[in-house]
């Protein structure tokens, strides 16, 4: 590849894993924060745009259509559990249901009835709020390499991260493998619609699922992966000490900031004291875990740029939630609208777009399929 044919954000490489995680719980954290149909529609078209963009040549680079899915299926779930349960007699009635009464230790609880279209509306904007939140999760995952985001989880967190990550990466190895089973079916030909189909297809999917997050495990057991060295018993009570500590710090700090009532110095103060310790206790925990890295990811102006697109759009939709509450909760009787600075929150997610570099996988891949 010659020198003009480079992207202007530089040589092509994968950005760092959790880079590409700050910037999408960024946006779900933004989304989480409103109910404006607007801003959550131009959100999860900002992790769309990122998607389509930067994608990789892997596997899991295909799995955001299985969370678009989801996605959509959360909309429509969400509205019809509004239809079901949320009959009201308040609104404009669009539809007159009739109300399936229901036994006594039910009350409280409505079955039909009345539907009106603010109850609709109600379920709509609950429903795009989660699927906001599910598409930002699955940019992440389309995005972030999880064996290489394995690799960049600190040693005294290698447990939790190894749960972490086979947890967020299930949907990648279904996609993966529905892809393939797909293709040798197709190969063998025999029945293509009805329950036959569908029980020849999800069998060997989550079969073949199952073995690839098994043959994971055993090549981690296998390369010793989270290995205790040996530590002192004194080494090992002092870390347990710590973390007992700042757990309790924590939940005193916690309760003490959320309780108005209780003494300003066990709020901030606490909160701050119990999260120091705990990164004393990490490290000494990060102590006993005996490991090596081959060809660490870097920390370069991508990497900084796409986590302060992600910390900033969750700092403007805190704002906006708080300062501008028209804005981000808008009534379901009336016509939502986004203010400037809620149409700056929408748009800042699609920087990476253009900021980052093009992954080296995706251009491997497209040289081999043109």
């Amino acid at each position: 590849m010659t020198g003009s044919a480079l992207p202007r954000t530089g040589l092509p490489r994968d950005l760092h894993p959790l880079a590409w995680w700050s910037w999408a719980i960024g946006l779900a954290t933004a989304a989480s924060l409103t109910t404006n149909p607007l801003l959550l529609l131009l959100l999860m078209g900002s992790a769309t745009v990122v998607v389509v963009a930067r994608r990789s040549g892997h596997p899991f680079g295909r799995s955001f259509r299985l969370y678009a899915a989801l996605a959509a299926a959360t909309v429509v779930l969400r509205v019809v559990f509004r239809i079901l349960f949320g009959g009201q007699e308040v609104g404009n009635v669009l539809l007159d249901l009739p109300e399936v009464p229901l036994p006594d230790w039910a009350a409280g609880i409505r079955l039909l009835g009345p539907i009106t279209s603010e109850a609709l509306l109600a379920g709509l904007y609950d429903g795009l709020r989660l699927a906001a939140i599910i598409l930002c999760v699955g940019a992440a995952n389309a995005l972030a390499n999880p064996k290489r985001l394995l690799a960049s989880v600190p040693p005294a967190l290698y447990e939790i991260g190894t749960a972490l990550v086979v947890a967020v990466t299930i949907f990648p190895q279904l996609a993966d493998s529905a892809r393939r089973v797909r293709a040798a079916q197709a190969l063998r030909g025999g029945t293509t619609t009805g329950v036959g189909r569908l029980r020849r297809f999800l069998v060997p999917v989550l079969e073949d699922a199952l073995e690839r997050s098994l043959a994971l495990a055993a090549g981690m057991d296998t390369r010793g992966y989270g290995r205790s060295g040996g530590a002192a018993t004194r080494e090992r009570w002092l870390t347990g000490g710590l973390l007992l500590l700042a757990l309790t710090g924590i939940c005193v700090g916690t309760y003490a900031w959320l309780d108005p009532t209780a003494p300003r110095v066990l709020a901030l103060p606490m909160l701050g004291a119990g999260v120091g310790v705990a990164v004393l206790g990490l490290v000494s925990a990060g102590r006993r875990v005996q490991r090596t890295r081959y060809r660490p990811d870097p920390w370069r102006a991508a990497e900084l740029s796409t986590l302060a697109v992600g910390l900033v759009v969750a700092v403007l939709g805190w704002y906006v939630g708080h300062a501008q509450v028209v804005v981000a909760y808008p009534q379901v009787d009336v016509v939502p609208y986004l203010s400037p600075l809620a149409l700056a929150v929408g748009v800042l997610g699609t920087l990476p777009a253009v900021a980052t570099p093009v992954p080296a996988s995706a251009l491997a891949h497209r040289e081999v399929t043109a």
